[in-house]
């Protein structure tokens, strides 16, 4: 096997990533994944440390990506990729210094205009037809005038009065769940709840709950060349979004003010003339917080406590333990992987000059990895001492607003699984994505045992 993991592709790697820096959404997906093709199975530790680059999905898609954070946790926390897929950027794998970063916006931007928060992103306009302006790749003031028009749907008292929906949800669907035979968790459990509660969250129609979960996984498999030629074929399918929320926003607006995150945009000065860029960027932003985080934690919980029975069988013999386990499950997930952030001025980080204008990927998923603040951080525990003790949903300005509901769905799902199922088991080989950003699982085969 090659040491380079990298398959160097000379002058037309180097053409294909100033196209992409550039904004160039005509660059064919086969093309960039050819240019950077990798053997995910390759050995690490044979490789020189300035090859390593743990942003290449093929290694989110196999598992492979822990031994790379691993290494660079050990050897360079903070490290510089001067050349891979997704342009020169650092990588921060230790929880303090991911901390450091994501609480110090006014030196790490998350502004489009100057990349965004993924890796890859590259600066653009407002006005650009492929832009998706949101308020997470705000800076305040704009990002916490428009962030506060959202959180009172999030806030403990209105999430109290949604537990009972939830839980009534999530009966119904277990109940309708097939006994002692295959069938795959992803399809049929963790998309269905997560679904039917952003239609409810929308206030749009149940029958069109999928459409919102497509939009989602849209998002995530733009680069992705099994599904789209390049990126601007997604887009169409995006704008189709841009179109069904449109007529809901516009109607909202002549409408009383009401209780749903439609309506909440519609009515609030600082949301209520978005252009249709902003507008969609602002959809897609609550509909993918909405579904991966909740979706991909509900299958990785069952995934874990499989990977670890003598978990499971403490929780078999203690449901109690399940508001503990709730949080491990999110930090053992992690399902965004990283955030990206932009330097708007020279500073120190972990020891190293950040230049003004540098792209940090902070990875969330390593942070969450790290020894040094999580004790056993490389094993599944539910019943830790400090359960809230992780990165998955950032910190500072940006921290995910509605992570209390993500858990209070999990907890909900678990207490009801727990009423039904001896165990929910894995019974057949995960099939995880092909995506460094969302850390997801889309394909999870269980049989459930009465």
């Amino acid at each position: 096997m090659s040491v380079q993991y990298l398959e160097r592709n000379g002058e037309k790697r180097a053409s294909l990533m100033a196209r992409a820096t550039s904004g160039d959404l005509t660059i064919s997906n086969k093309e960039m994944a050819d240019a950077f093709a990798i053997d995910p199975h390759y050995d690490v530790n044979q490789i020189p440390l300035d090859g390593l680059d743990p942003s290449h999905p093929a290694l989110f898609a196999n598992d492979t990506v822990w031994e790379h954070f691993a290494r660079l946790r050990k050897e360079d926390p903070v490290h510089y990729h001067k050349e891979s897929s997704v342009g020169p950027y650092w990588s921060v794998t230790r929880y303090e210094d991911i901390m450091h970063v994501d609480k110090n916006h006014d030196i790490f931007s998350s502004k489009q205009s100057m990349g965004g928060i993924t890796l890859g992103g590259a600066p653009r306009p407002e006005d650009d037809a492929f832009a998706l302006p949101m308020f997470i790749q705000e800076d305040p003031p704009k990002h916490d005038a428009q962030r506060r028009v959202v959180t009172p749907m999030f806030i403990p008292r209105n999430l109290a009065d949604l537990e009972p929906l939830i839980r009534e949800r999530a009966g119904i669907i277990l109940d309708g769940l097939p006994r002692n035979e295959e069938f795959d968790w992803v399809q049929h459990v963790s998309k269905e709840l997560t679904a039917q509660m952003l239609a409810t969250l929308f206030d749009v129609p149940q029958e069109d709950r999928m459409k919102l979960v497509f939009w989602s996984d849209t998002v995530q498999q733009l680069g992705d060349p099994e599904m789209f030629e390049n990126p601007e074929e997604g887009f169409k399918i995006l704008f189709e979004c841009l179109a069904y929320f449109t007529e809901f926003y516009e109607a909202r607006k002549k409408e009383p003010a009401k209780f749903d995150l439609i309506s909440m945009l519609a009515h609030d000065e600082s949301t209520n003339n978005m252009s249709p860029q902003e507008l969609l960027g602002n959809i897609i932003l609550l509909i993918v917080g909405g579904n991966d985080t909740t979706r991909n934690s509900i299958s990785g919980g069952v995934l874990a406590l499989n990977q670890y029975p003598k978990e499971y069988e403490k929780l078999l013999q203690n449901p109690g333990l399940i508001p503990k386990m709730v949080p491990e499950i999110i930090r053992w997930q992690t399902p965004l992987a990283h955030m990206a952030r932009t330097a708007l001025q020279d500073t120190m980080l972990g020891g190293k000059q950040i230049k003004k204008g540098d792209r940090l990927a902070m990875w969330y998923i390593s942070g969450n990895r790290d020894e040094d603040y999580i004790d056993k951080a490389d094993e599944f525990i539910i019943d830790r001492v400090n359960p809230r003790t992780h990165t998955a949903f950032g910190y500072g300005v940006h921290r995910c607003v509605g992570n209390r509901l993500a858990e209070m769905q999990l907890r909900v799902m678990w207490e009801e699984i727990q009423k039904r199922f001896s165990k929910v088991e894995v019974t057949g080989t995960p099939v995880l994505l092909n995506s460094s950003f969302v850390h997801g699982i889309v394909e999870l085969p269980v049989t459930l045992r009465d």
